[in-house]
């Protein structure tokens, strides 16, 4: 299995990642002080979204190295791919 290796893709999924665990620190501390059920329920969807965006984000970013690992640095090339992996992104970012 590949991994990531693009230090800027890289950064970008921790820090999306670290955004998530302090949404989800959080809501633990909304647990302890008691806050109201509907809140909590609302911060955990919001945590939900911000994983699943994560998610697409990196499937994104794997696609994009690999396919352009396999068809070379050709610059006009890469643009084309870049443009056409931020549709997908876009529209798998619809489905959740």
């Amino acid at each position: 299995m590949a991994v990531l290796t693009d230090e800027k893709y890289r950064t970008d999924l921790l820090n999306r990642l670290k955004r998530a665990e302090g949404q989800l620190r959080g809501i633990q501390r909304m647990i302890e002080e008691g806050q109201p059920c509907l809140d909590i329920a609302s911060q955990m969807a919001a945590v939900r979204k911000a994983l699943d965006s994560t998610y697409v984000r990196m499937t994104v970013c794997f696609m994009e190295q690999e396919l352009g690992a396999r068809l070379g640095d050709e610059a006009a090339g890469r643009a084309h791919l870049s443009e056409m992996l931020d549709e997908v992104q876009t529209l798998l970012g619809k489905v959740r």
